[in-house]
């Protein structure tokens, strides 16, 4: 479920308020020279902060921190989603380019199917000739058969 912005604002203030307490609590304990946070983010470009936000006139440096990590994460996470699409556009030009080589297979195998009716229809036609020219030869043959059978003197006698 999603809070109200005034509970999220109030959330952060909280926050805010919980840090600042710790570290007056707990102090550095290593001698060190303070950081300054500002010049570090402005000579890494990945740390800059976008240029959709901008800082409030009298937010606390803790909060200011706080807020600019906080984008800095939406951000990185946003340019992942974006590197997402990106991969997501290379797989539909895949898939479009899949589809195109399967509808030109598709065209060939019509043509295959077509050849293959023709040849069919060259074979049927061939063994219909041959069938009929044995018929004949078959007819001729019984012909001389009978003309050879029958004794000469019954065709002198007539």
């Amino acid at each position: 479920m999603v809070k109200p912005i005034a509970a999220q604002i109030s959330d952060l203030v909280d926050l805010e308020r919980e840090i600042e307490a710790q570290v007056r609590r707990n102090p550095p304990v290593r001698d060190q020279r303070p950081v300054n946070f500002a010049s570090a983010t402005m000579r890494t470009p990945s740390l800059a902060m976008p240029d959709y936000v901008e800082h409030r006139e009298g937010a606390t440096e803790i909060g200011k921190l706080t807020a600019e990590a906080i984008v800095r994460e939406y951000e990185t996470a946003a340019k992942e989603i974006e590197g997402m699409g990106a991969q997501l556009i290379d797989c539909v030009k895949h898939c479009e380019t899949m589809a195109r080589d399967a509808l030109s297979v598709i065209e060939e195998m019509k043509e295959t199917a077509a050849r293959y009716r023709e040849e069919a229809k060259r074979i049927f036609l061939q063994i219909e000739n041959c069938t009929l020219m044995t018929a004949e030869v078959r007819k001729t043959c019984t012909e001389l058969k009978e003309k050879i059978a029958v004794p000469p003197m019954a065709t002198a006698s007539s």
